[in-house]
Formats: C-alpha cells, sequence, structure tokens
C-alpha cells in the first residue's frame, strides 16, 4: 500500500514522533527530577497525565509516541497563539506555568512507552 498508511510513512511518524520527544525532554523534561523532589508539584504532573490520558481517550486506546508528540505540538501551538512564551531563563517549577506543567506530563507519559 503506499500513501500515508504506508509502512514507510507510519515509520517516518515514528520517528519524527521520537525526536519531537526528545526535543521536548531535552527543553522540559528537567523538571520530573522537580517534581521527584516535590511531592507538591508530583500531584500536579499526576493530575496533568490523567487530563492528557483523558483528551487521548487512553482508556480506549493505547497511547503512542505519535498521540503524545501531535498533542504535545498542539499544546504548544494554541499557547503561543494566545501570547505565551516560554522562560528565557531556567524554568521556575514552582511558579504555576499551566503550560509547562502540561508538557512536562507529557515527557513523563512518554517515559512509560516502550522504547524503540
Amino acid at each position: 500500500m503506499n500513501g500515508l498508511f504506508s509502512g514507510a510513512a507510519a515509520r517516518a511518524a515514528l520517528r519524527s514522533a521520537h525526536a519531537s520527544l526528545t526535543e521536548l525532554h531535552q527543553t522540559v523534561g528537567g523538571g520530573l527530577e522537580a517534581a521527584e523532589a516535590n511531592p507538591g508539584l508530583m500531584a500536579i504532573v499526576d493530575q496533568h497525565c490523567a487530563g492528557i490520558r483523558d483528551s487521548l481517550s487512553a482508556d480506549l486506546r493505547p497511547l503512542t509516541a505519535v498521540l503524545l508528540a501531535a498533542y504535545a505540538e498542539g499544546v504548544r501551538d494554541a499557547a503561543f497563539t494566545h501570547g505565551w512564551r516560554p522562560p528565557a531563563a531556567d524554568i521556575d517549577w514552582t511558579a504555576g506555568d499551566w503550560v509547562l506543567r502540561r508538557l512536562l506530563a507529557v515527557c513523563a507519559l512518554a517515559r512509560t512507552l516502550p522504547q524503540p
């Protein structure tokens, strides 16, 4: 089968998704260490994970790298459209930035995926 649903296209989408999630982890994934040291922050990240699972209907279909990468891209795009900008300096995880916490939750969920 050729086109969008060919094996080559699926493999390319998966490689792209893994690359996107790796870049996201390099950007905000350090917050996972902060969350592990701060039970309150970890609870917030867990709540965001649950919200993402609900948004992606994870109870009906398994989470995949492609779904998580697309979700993270959608969050970033919407945030930029509404004027959000990433911090220029180190991230203060206690500042309550919803977008950063949501993206951190994507990183937490991505850690649970099978590695390629």
